[in-house]
């Protein structure tokens, strides 16, 4: 099953996400317009996994907030950080809402 996104839906998980303009200009191509990764890789010289890691970074975000999470960035403590990973992975374990 191909990876895709509505323009709206994609509109809404990278404006929570710091990626530059290329970046953001090769997911949409893939995940909008349905376009094929190989594609891009010859119309822009970067290398398939360089292609498919910017595809993915906004598809891995879709699905944590498909499953209802929110990506968040903080300096903590080490005993603290230590208890947020616990939680993180718990999360990663949580089923799709969708499914």
């Amino acid at each position: 099953m191909a990876k895709r996104l509505t323009l709206d839906q994609f509109e809404q998980v990278v404006s929570g996400l710091q990626l530059n303009a290329k970046t953001v200009e090769i997911a949409r191509e893939v995940l909008v317009e349905g376009k094929p990764q190989i594609e891009l890789v010859a119309a822009t010289g970067l290398t398939k996994g360089a292609i498919s890691q910017a595809v993915n970074r906004v598809w891995l975000e879709y699905e944590t907030k498909a499953k209802g999470g929110e990506r968040v960035s903080v300096v903590l403590p080490e005993h603290q950080a230590y208890i947020v990973k616990q939680w993180a992975a718990l999360f990663a374990d949580k089923p799709d809402k969708k499914k």
